[in-house]
């Protein structure tokens, strides 16, 4: 049982809130069309539930395997840097060879659910994994590497409803930008805690670029991005009142978060970085299923 906890926490488990919402958004909407389309994986609950099933589980392997590989591709950063030193791998509390076994079981963990889906999403699998893999190497040469970690997560809501109904369509993608955006927006204010470590030892990011204050200006400017495309899939869409109301709490977690961390005070950085994040993915998806399941 410890061992199952130690693996959790090497991939923090906790953190799929921030994309397992958006992806339920997308299997929804994914089921929403497929409805109206009479397309043959929602002639029964059975097949919703096992495709549901199948969705959480490509979600869960993706997103594990996507941590486990960051840390143990960082491992030796992680060591050296006091904020760090406690995670898993340089602790000794997990092995880098187990580490790397870990990611690679997810990742065939991850294809398998996929073949099981439907064939175009097990061919688009493969870009997936890159993505989400290629993540952890960004660091090493792009400032931009928040925007490849919005980018991996993006991929949740367009990839659910691409289980549903193996089309692609706009509504999905827009969700998918608001995800991005909104990511790397967060991704910015977590990484401001590393900035000095991150100069000393030749990592890129934001803030190691830019600043703590730029660098605030910058996730400021994406999650204002996010907000929009929110407000333009709300009109475009017709969205009723309760997707509102999602998106009102979702705008101002995003507003709380910027109230709360200043360039000269981080001490905030966790609450915005989880709890008020955590609060906006969840109550935003709640508020958008429960519109799309009892408005046409």
């Amino acid at each position: 049982m410890s061992n199952f906890k130690n693996y959790l926490s090497l991939i923090k488990f906790s953190h799929t809130i921030f994309a397992m919402p958006f992806a339920m958004i997308g299997f929804v909407l994914g089921n929403k069309k497929a409805t109206l389309s009479s397309y043959p994986l929602t002639t029964t609950s059975n097949n919703i539930i096992q495709l549901l099933v199948l969705v959480i589980l490509c979600m869960i392997t993706a997103r594990s395997a996507a941590m486990a590989f960051n840390r143990y591709l960082d491992r030796s950063f992680d060591a050296k840097n006091p904020r760090t030193a406690i995670r898993e791998i340089p602790s000794g509390i997990i092995s880098a060879k187990s580490a790397l076994t870990f990611t690679i079981l997810c990742c065939i963990a991850f294809v398998a659910c996929c073949y099981f889906i439907n064939t175009k999403v097990l061919m688009l699998s493969p870009i997936a994994l890159f993505v989400i893999l290629f993540y952890s190497y960004t660091k090493r040469f792009t400032a931009l590497c928040h925007l490849v970690l919005g980018l991996g997560l993006s991929l949740a809501p367009l990839g659910a409803y691409l289980a549903v109904t193996a089309t692609f369509n706009l509504l999905p993608i827009l969700f998918s930008f608001i995800v991005l955006f909104w990511v790397s927006g967060f991704d910015i204010i977590y990484a401001l805690q590393d900035e000095v470590f991150d100069k000393e030892n030749k990592l890129h990011s934001i803030p190691s670029l830019l600043g703590k204050s730029t660098a605030l200006r910058v996730s400021e400017i994406l999650h204002l991005l996010s907000a929009a495309i929110v407000f333009f899939a709300g009109v475009h869409y017709h969205f009723h009142l309760l997707f509102w109301i999602g998106a009102a709490v979702f705008t101002g977690m995003l507003i709380y978060q910027h109230s709360i961390v200043k360039p000269t005070d981080l001490s905030k950085v966790n609450i915005a970085f989880m709890t008020a994040n955590g609060i906006a993915s969840i109550v935003f998806a709640a508020f958008v299923i429960t519109d799309l399941l009892i408005n046409n």
